[in-house]
């Protein structure tokens, strides 16, 4: 159960952001600080974030010790 709850919170992402895409052609630019990117559309803006910011938790989950070792009970 638990898998496939793990496996549609990315699907139903994907399919927002693939929503939003169509509807939203409108080329924009993004601008941090005094960067500024070349002009693309809102949509695959939206996707580059939206996939950067699942790597960045992806690594920040996976950095951790996944399975901690269980203590054992002192005698």
């Amino acid at each position: 159960m638990i898998r496939l709850v793990l496996a549609l919170v990315p699907a139903v992402w994907v399919i927002a952001i693939a929503v939003v895409a169509v509807q939203n052609a409108t080329p924009v630019s993004f601008r941090l600080l005094t960067l500024q990117s070349i002009e693309i559309p809102f949509g695959v803006l939206l996707a580059f974030c939206a996939a950067a910011g699942m790597v960045a938790m992806a690594l920040l989950v996976l950095g951790g010790n996944p399975l901690p070792a269980r203590r054992r009970k002192q005698p």
